[in-house]
């Protein structure tokens, strides 16, 4: 674990969500990366309002970005929802869905592994021009499976995109990630959160359960002021976080 100078705090609403995550994926493109994703991986929470304000920082490109959404109906939706927008919204699998010179910036809304095999496809006729994921549910393992066609595609495609927001909801705290900044994992404390840790990298199961393990361990001690996992009102906290983000 290393320790970081600066904390963003988790995000109070969806508004807040949609800002941090557009400061995070440009600081990413800046910085060269060309393959990058923002995640929110909360059950409850609607993207096409996120999208639609995320999206609005790349207005000044134009028509040279393109928008894509998974399938022609929620493109159509958005279309309608958004009213009339300088750049191209298309479905992945639509005939006029191929990827023209002129366009400089990709962003698929919700791409899921049903399309993936399209995305990278398209990704491919991009080259080296950004493509942002929102929201993506690209691997499913029922889905391209655990054989060598699927370590193949992990490999050459879904191992090069770089997350650049995560914020996802732990039985007990947040694992949050702003680029250029740290993984992070949040926990209650009182009546607000604390970031309780710091990871270069994505820390996996084991690592965050090693962690709360610690915390517990430390809370048996004489330390009362020792962040410790809540239990009811950490819940009940995090569900309005949630439904916050998600009005």
């Amino acid at each position: 674990m290393t320790s970081q100078p600066a904390s963003i705090p988790l995000p109070n609403d969806n508004a807040e969500a949609a800002a941090q995550a557009l400061t995070a994926a440009k600081s990413a493109l800046d910085s060269g990366l060309t393959r990058i994703q923002v995640e929110l991986k909360i059950p409850e929470i609607k993207v096409q309002p996120i999208a639609k304000d995320f999206i609005a920082g790349f207005a000044d490109y134009g028509d040279r970005l393109r928008i894509f959404f998974p399938d022609a109906g929620s493109a159509a939706l958005a279309r309608r929802d958004w009213g009339e927008t300088e750049f191209a919204i298309r479905g992945i699998s639509d005939m006029n869905a191929a990827i023209q010179e002129d366009e400089e910036l990709f962003i698929f809304v919700e791409p899921s592994s049903v399309e993936v095999r399209e995305v990278e496809q398209l990704c491919e006729q991009a080259g080296d021009r950004p493509v942002i994921f929102l929201n993506p549910a690209l691997e499913d393992v029922a889905t391209i499976g655990i054989g060598y066609a699927g370590r193949q595609l992990r490999e050459r495609f879904l191992s090069q995109i770089e997350s650049c927001y995560y914020i996802r909801p732990l039985d007990a705290a947040a694992l949050f990630r702003c680029y250029p900044g740290d993984w992070q994992i949040w926990l209650e404390k009182e009546d607000s959160y604390e970031k309780i840790a710091d990871y270069p990298e994505r820390p996996n199961g084991e690592t965050i359960d090693n962690l709360f393990m610690s915390l517990a361990s430390n809370s048996d001690g004489e330390d009362s002021n020792a962040p410790r996992p809540a239990k009811v009102g950490f819940l009940t906290q995090m569900q309005r976080f949630f439904n916050a983000l998600s009005q």
